[in-house]
């Protein structure tokens, strides 16, 4: 009588759940159209650039300890979050969040403001504008309370 040896139990082999097998073809990238489609969205991604509740603590110390500048708000969108300010002397337009604006008033365009500057990771080359707050609203302009109250000026 021959008997063969036992063969081993068949185990699959072992995959991440949330990762296929074989890369798949095209790639998922940004930009791309599969990108697009399914998986994570470019809205599920987190900002790149720091708020108040995400920049570090030497950062805000930092820009706290900092010299106050005068602009006017050029732009900003309650919506999107953000808006731009001139700079008083001229110079290129500094980015503002609206986490780092201080006080009742959503800023319009016109509205004169003080600020002081921190600079945006992860080159340190350009700047937003912090401590945001409105010294000056637009005349002839209504504004918004964070609210959502409108008082006219």
């Amino acid at each position: 009588m021959t008997s063969e040896p036992p063969s081993p139990p068949v185990v699959p082999p072992l995959h991440s759940p949330k990762s296929p097998v074989w890369p798949t073809f095209p790639f998922q990238r940004e930009g791309s159209r599969v990108w697009e489609r399914g998986g994570v969205s470019a809205r599920d991604l987190p900002s790149p650039l720091p708020t108040k509740r995400t920049r570090t603590y030497s950062a805000t110390a930092r820009a706290s300890a900092g010299p106050v500048f005068k602009g006017v708000c050029k732009q900003f969108s309650r919506s999107q979050g953000h808006g731009f300010i001139t700079p008083e002397n001229g110079s290129e337009d500094i980015f503002v969040h609206v986490s780092d604006i201080e006080g009742d008033y959503v800023p319009v365009e016109g509205d004169e403001v003080t600020y002081k500057m921190c600079p945006i990771p992860p080159k340190n080359q350009k700047f937003q504008a912090v401590e945001v707050v409105l010294t000056q609203l637009a005349p002839h302009t209504p504004h918004e309370t964070w609210s959502g109250q409108v008082v006219g000026s």
